[in-house]
């Protein structure tokens, strides 16, 4: 008898639940960027867990596979020899009545059992024959699960007489408790009542089991597996990256100047050779650096040796020259002419040997601040009236700008008063006889001062060389104020120290403006600036000169955290 199978019937099917992955925690992704151990680990595991996964998978599938269609080929056996077995007994039967038909029937049914091991039996009369009154009822002991005998395997037994066709379904037992089963069905035929349907149930419950066991086995198998990939990469990865770890971290301590550590060389492998690599070029880059600090400190030592020698006969020069300056109205023009360059010069030499020495100081790293809480307001103000008689021989106006806040700082006063002496002194040099603006203004944390003008301006590349020793924006014009080309080096450095910034903005035709931003503590760090940098391009007319201002205006003024604006001064 030739089986054809029909397609399942439609059941439960059952979604599986899709857990939803949570976050990492920082300190999970602080460790996977910062560890390489961890992290080649953890690709390991993850890239074995999808092999694992995938092979897991396949063998489950197979397996399956393996056990449905062994236990097919067994019921299908059985129920074949079930069906031939009944058919033999009703064939060999004599019986005339109904009484003895459902005797004879009963008896097929009680031998069907025997032979298919299975008591889901249903015997269903094919429709559209002949009633006859010995014509036995249909019977059933699939119970509720009667409905899963579909109307496509009815269909297909009662139109191939002689033919055996099954079906995946899915069985109740008597608790409701739901379990895969076949159906298999086929035509007997019944002596006097004629033709009927032979329906016979087989669980798959056994297989079932045995392939939730095999995937238990597989699924725990595949975990210590993992765990054991897991164990044995973090021990072989350990091996390689203890090695890069103490390269890196004596590379770290290389690079902050610890210039006498080195790797331990141990083995002759791979590691070994960059271990002796590394310390050969740790070893080179000692060499260099140490002779370019001899190097440096002789340097130091000779512009400061050259600076402090070269007082003394600049003293004896400057006191002959003042003598010569004083009684110069008394010369011939030429030679009182002279007097005067050589007056003036001297000057301008005494003023390049301090700054040398300075500039020495900072080179040779020996430079010492004295702060002290100070108002920079009044620093300021300072600052103007000892350039004032210049700003007027130029033609300049001088403003002073202190909208209010915190104004004291912990400064250095002398430091602070040369960088607004040398950007002042800057400002009226190439402000055009426009007038400079000197703003203060502070915050809870910062103060800063800025001095702009409106002059000629620089351009991009200027700007980038502005703080450079000795550079100067146009050689060609004519300097009034003997500057040595070291000011704003020197005021750089002096920002500098204190933990501040030395900013500018300039642009051609618009002028410049620079910037000191200082903490108001000496141990504070800056984050922001309380004046904007570029500034504001308003010209304010209206601010009254620093002359003007009544002598107590300062004194009387509260600069407290809670001011919103303030005063112009």
């Amino acid at each position: 008898m030739t089986a054809r199978p029909l397609s399942a019937r439609p059941s439960t099917v059952r979604t599986p639940v899709a857990l939803g992955g949570r976050t990492w925690p920082r300190r999970v992704a602080a460790l996977w960027r910062s560890s390489l151990q961890f992290r080649t680990v953890s690709i390991t595991v993850v890239l074995s867990g999808l092999a694992i996964l995938l092979v897991g998978v396949y063998m489950s599938v197979s397996i399956g596979n393996d056990l449905f269609q062994s236990r097919l080929n067994q019921v299908l056996l059985e129920s074949n020899r079930a069906t031939a077995a009944a058919q033999g007994i009703l064939d060999s039967s004599d019986a005339a009545d109904r009484v003895q038909v459902q005797a004879l029937l009963g008896s097929a049914r009680t031998l069907i059992t025997a032979t298919s091991s299975s008591r889901l039996i249903a015997v269903l009369r094919v429709p559209g024959q002949e009633a006859s009154s010995v014509t036995p009822q249909d019977s059933s002991t699939f119970g509720e699960s009667t409905d899963v005998i579909s109307p496509q395997l009815r269909a297909a037994v009662r139109e191939n007489a002689g033919e055996q066709f099954w079906q995946s379904v899915t069985l109740s037992n008597e608790d409701g408790q739901q379990y895969p089963g076949i159906v298999v069905g086929s035509q007997i035929s019944v002596p006097v009542a004629g033709r009927y349907e032979l329906y016979i149930g087989y669980s798959l419950q056994e297989a079932e089991g045995t392939l939730l066991f095999v995937q238990r086995t597989l699924g725990i198998a595949a975990v210590a597996l993992m765990l054991l990939i897991g164990a044995v990469t973090w021990i072989v990865v350990r091996f390689v990256v203890t090695p890069i770890r103490v390269a890196a971290e004596t590379s770290q301590r290389l690079a902050s100047g610890d210039l006498a550590v080195r790797i331990p060389e141990k083995g002759e492998d791979v590691i070994a050779t960059l271990a002796r690599s590394f310390n050969g070029m740790a070893d080179s880059l000692q060499s260099q650096i140490k002779k370019l600090a001899d190097l440096s400190e002789v340097q130091q030592r000779f512009v400061s040796d050259v600076s402090h020698e070269l007082r003394t006969p600049l003293t004896t020069i400057r006191l002959a020259g003042s003598v010569l300056y004083d009684q110069r109205a008394s010369f011939p023009p030429a030679t009182e002419r002279t007097a005067e360059l050589l007056h003036t010069q001297v000057e301008r030499f005494e003023l390049l040997l301090s700054d040398l020495l300075e500039i020495s100081r900072y080179d040779a790293g020996s430079v010492q601040v004295e702060a002290e809480p100070t108002n920079l307001v009044h620093l300021a103000e300072d600052a103007i009236d000892s350039m004032r008689s210049l700003a007027e021989s130029k033609g300049t106006e001088l403003r002073l700008v202190a909208p209010g806040g915190h104004l004291n700082a912990e400064v250095d006063p002398r430091r602070i008063r040369r960088i607004l002496h040398n950007l002042i002194g800057n400002a009226i040099e190439h402000g055009e006889s426009k007038p400079v603006i000197v703003s203060v203004d502070s915050n809870a944390t910062a103060v800063a001062l800025s001095v702009r003008d409106f002059g000629l301006g620089m351009t991009d590349a200027d700007v980038a060389h502005v703080f450079d020793r000795f550079w100067r924006a146009d050689p060609s014009r004519q300097r009034t104020i003997g500057g040595t080309g070291l000011g704003l080096a020197i005021s750089l450095e002096d920002a500098a120290v204190h933990g501040g910034w030395l900013q500018v903005w300039s642009s051609p035709g618009q002028g410049s403006c620079f910037r000191l931003t200082l903490p108001r503590r000496s141990s504070g760090t800056l984050t922001e600036s309380p004046l904007p940098l570029p500034p504001v391009d308003e010209l304010p007319d209206e601010l009254p000169l620093v002359d003007e201002l009544p002598d107590d205006v300062l004194p009387d003024l509260q600069f407290d955290g809670n001011t919103q604006g303030g005063p112009h001064v």
